[in-house]
């Protein structure tokens, strides 16, 4: 029977973050794969544990991800960790679990700290609906297009990112979606020097500037704003001008709602009230 691979969260940062269960999955499995054995080795050494570890990262995550799979097979279990916060969410891990479910390997997450719902949930920005957009790329055009994707989303953004590239994402940012866009910046979390900003992002792009970026960064970065209501009579007008140019009034309203946003059935209905 194969054993289990537990994706298992770790600390963020402060190791008293860890969980119970955590804990003992760590003492109970054959082996842990880990993204940096010597950042695991010290999580391990503060609670006693004593495992054996096996290194699984994105330069060798298919040469060992076939090895952990196989010792999976035989019986052994085994837990999945990154340096920190939930394993597989912008970090190694995605083959690994593919790997187990096409091998009828079982996988079971233990949850724990995230950084990016931890910001979120400080951040004072809506939070009801978001998304999370991890690490931005590096190549010039895969920024771009990833950027320009975004520049209606409504929802919450979140990003992660690295203290070097910290004020080149910002200036993007800016440019993008404009420097009064509301952005939290969270620093450090649940470290030390834990910090949490809320500005503009022309006020991090200064502050930063001015204050050279040092530690970990959790972007959290507010939505656009909704588009302008569009009155009724407004998508009546449009419907009623494409009538009098000769469309039927079926694909009037059809193309006037297409524009406005406002419903086909209520430009239809007017259109045709007093015909």
């Amino acid at each position: 029977m194969a054993g289990t691979l537990y994706i298992t969260a770790t600390p963020i940062g402060n190791l008293g973050d860890v969980t119970l269960r955590a804990l003992e999955t760590l003492r109970s499995v054959g082996i842990i794969a880990c993204e940096d054995t010597r950042v695991t080795r010290k999580l391990l050494a503060r609670y006693d544990i004593r495992a054996e570890l096996v290194s699984y990262h994105e330069h060798n995550a298919r040469e060992s991800g076939e090895v952990i799979v196989s010792r999976l097979l035989a019986g052994e279990s085994a837990a999945l960790v990154s340096d920190a916060g939930t394993p597989v969410v912008s970090d190694p891990g995605e083959s690994l679990v593919a790997l187990c479910r096409e091998s009828g390997v079982p996988v079971c997450a233990i949850p724990g700290p995230c950084a990016a719902v931890s910001a979120l949930a400080l951040s004072g920005l809506p939070a009801g609906r978001f998304c999370f957009e991890g690490f931005l790329s590096m190549a010039k055009k895969s920024r771009r297009e990833h950027l320009e994707s975004l520049v209606s989303e409504r929802r919450t953004m979140v990003f992660y990112e690295a203290p070097h590239k910290l004020l080149a994402t910002l200036a993007d940012f800016a440019r993008v979606f404009g420097g009064e866009r509301r952005a939290v910046i969270c620093r450090e979390l649940t470290k030390l020097h834990e910090e949490t900003l809320c500005l503009t992002l022309d006020g991090a792009l200064a502050h930063f500037t001015e204050t050279p970026p040092r530690g970990e960064f959790t972007l959290v970065i507010d939505g656009a704003a909704p588009p302008p209501a569009v009155e009724t009579r407004d998508a009546l007008e449009l419907a009623r001008a494409a009538v009098a140019a000769g469309v039927s009034p079926r694909d009037a309203a059809r193309q006037a709602a297409q524009s406005t946003g406002v419903s086909r059935r209520e430009i239809y209905n007017q259109l045709t009230m007093n015909n």
